[in-house]
Formats: C-alpha cells, sequence, structure tokens
C-alpha cells in the first residue's frame, strides 16, 4: 500500500500544471512570418505581383462601370452628375450611329478572321514539308507579326493611296478601273482587312504548326499502307485532328479582331462617312473628339460584354471540337 503511494507520489510529482510550466519568451508575428518565408516562399512572394495585377485589372473596370451611370461632359466644368440607365437606354435605342457600328465590327471580324484561317492553315500545310530554304522563307513570312501596327498602318495607308499607291498602279497596269480604297464606303472595309489579314495570319499559320508537330504518326501509317490518297488524308485525318488547335487560334484572333482600334483610326479614322466606324472607333470618338466620357464608358461596358460573350461562345466550339 505504501509503496503504490510512493510510486504514484514519484509519477505525479514529473507532470507539472500548466500554471507551473516553465514560460519562455513567445516568438512575435514577425518571427513567424519569417518562419513562414523560409518554408513555403512560393506562397509569399507572389503576393505583391498579384495585389499590383489585381489592382491594375480591376480598378479602370469599376471606374467605368461608375462612369458609365453618370452623366459626364468632359468639355465642362460640371461634377459627373448620376443618371442612371439613360447612357444605356440611349445608344440602345436612340443613337443612329451605334448600331451600323456594331455590324461593322462584326463584318471586319468575320472578313479577317475567315481569310486569315484558310490562308494560315494552308501555309502551315506547305511550311510543315521540307523544302529548299524553308527557314528563312518562314523567317521573312513572320515579320508582319512583330512589326509595329502603326507603322504597318503610315505603310498600307501609303499603298491605298489613289494617286500614289502601288495597288491602283497594278490596276491601271491591267487596264482595271482605279478603286478608292479608304475613301469608298464599299471598299474600305475590306481594304482595312487586307491590313489585318497580312499583318496577322502568320499567327494562325504558327498555332497550326504547333497543332501539325503534335499529331500522332500511326494514322498516318495506317493510311499509308491502306493507300489514301493525300487528299483524303487531308480531310479525313489531318484537319480533323487540327480542329481542336485552329478552334483555339481563331478564338485568339476573334477576339483581337473585335477590338482592332490602330489600324482603323490611323488609316481613315472612322472615315469615308462613317463606313469604317466600328465599335471600338466609335467609342474613342465619343470619349476624345465629343468629350462624352460617361457616355463612351457605357458603350464601352456593353462592348466589355459583347466580347466576352463572343468568347464564352468560341469556348464552347472548342469544347465541342475537343
Amino acid at each position: 500500500m505504501a509503496t503504490g503511494e510512493r510510486r504514484r507520489e514519484s509519477a505525479g510529482a514529473g507532470v507539472l500544471s500548466p500554471a507551473a510550466r516553465p514560460s519562455g519568451p513567445q516568438p512575435s508575428p514577425w518571427s513567424r512570418f519569417l518562419t513562414y518565408l523560409e518554408h513555403r516562399p512560393d506562397r509569399v512572394f507572389p503576393i505583391p505581383a498579384v495585389i499590383v495585377l489585381l489592382l491594375t485589372m480591376l480598378f479602370p473596370v469599376v471606374y467605368t462601370l461608375y462612369m458609365s451611370v453618370q452623366q459626364w461632359e468632359f468639355s465642362a466644368l460640371d461634377p459627373p452628375k448620376f443618371i442612371g440607365w439613360r447612357n444605356y437606354v440611349n445608344f440602345l435605342t436612340q443613337d443612329s450611329r451605334f448600331w451600323p457600328s456594331v455590324w461593322r465590327t462584326f463584318y471586319f471580324t468575320f472578313l479577317a478572321v475567315t481569310i486569315e484561317t484558310v490562308l494560315g492553315v494552308a501555309i502551315a500545310l506547305i511550311f510543315n514539308r521540307e523544302f529548299l530554304g524553308k527557314g528563312l522563307i518562314r523567317t521573312i513570312f513572320l515579320f508582319p507579326m512583330v512589326a509595329t501596327p502603326v507603322a504597318i498602318a503610315l505603310v498600307w495607308a501609303t499603298i491605298f493611296d489613289p494617286n500614289l499607291g502601288v495597288l491602283n498602279y497594278f490596276l491601271e497596269q491591267l487596264n482595271l478601273p482605279i478603286v478608292l480604297w479608304t475613301s469608298d464606303a464599299r471598299w474600305v472595309l475590306p481594304a482595312l482587312a487586307i491590313v489585318d489579314i497580312w499583318e496577322w495570319t502568320p499567327f494562325i499559320t504558327l498555332i497550326t504548326l504547333a497543332g501539325l508537330s503534335s499529331l500522332p504518326s500511326e494514322p498516318y501509317e495506317a493510311a499509308r499502307i491502306d493507300g489514301a490518297s493525300p487528299t483524303r488524308v487531308l480531310f479525313d485525318l489531318t484537319l480533323p485532328m487540327l480542329r481542336p488547335t485552329i478552334v483555339v487560334a481563331v478564338l485568339f484572333r476573334a477576339i483581337d479582331a473585335l477590338k482592332t482600334f490602330d489600324i482603323i483610326q490611323v488609316i481613315t479614322q472612322g472615315g469615308a462617312d462613317y463606313s469604317s466606324e466600328t465599335l471600338n472607333i466609335y467609342t474613342f470618338q465619343n470619349a476624345f473628339n465629343y468629350y462624352h466620357l460617361g457616355y463612351a464608358s457605357s458603350i464601352l461596358v456593353f462592348f466589355f460584354m459583347l466580347v466576352m460573350g463572343v468568347s464564352i461562345l468560341l469556348l464552347r466550339v472548342r469544347r465541342a471540337a475537343e
């Protein structure tokens, strides 16, 4: 009995109550942060960049949404005045230049992207073969894509010039009528699409070449054994397997073409009686020529939703293609 009590006393002597435990100095928050930084730098170091990126992206969007419900004439000294949805109602129902600019935006995008896709895929199929000087020709072909858009627009404005332009010179040599490329309402959007096609067809070609390099070789070996013709291999094997890659290229180009501003602004400024005034150009005119900043902000919000809708639609097409 006494022995058992002594054992319990000796065992209890080694266990201290929380109040009796020695309390050392606790680490400061800065020390704990340094310890966490030492063990997980991958989570800490990107934080400043993420914060700056979020502010850079969110502030213009939030401020544009705020301005879209205000009436603010930049030429006046009055502060912005809240008018609710009146700006949206005005351009959707009363503005005679708004819906034509939307139609021109889609027409320009469809015309440019369709031809770029056809040419880009065809040129990629050519570059996928071996021939003399392939590397040099491919490098030269990529030059338009890396050039400055404003410089490209200035060069093409000279080419389209009705008196000095080389295009009309060739038409004269062929005994064809001269075309007023940037002054005729029938030709101005196709002329601008030519500039976009010349500049961005290499982009479609690059993406298609990447897709061609990743295609499996087994289906082609089986088709060769079956004696399939090159045309059948192209339409039954290559193009179906390239469909997801082509849809990705079309997605990127369609979004970019919808937002085209630089070449149109430099070459025509939306001119030829507004016949080249796309939605981007019309927004710019309202904001910086007419100083209707609130009205222009509401059009920008609509334009943002429009581009977002087209992007979602093309993404669904891409999933269906896969």
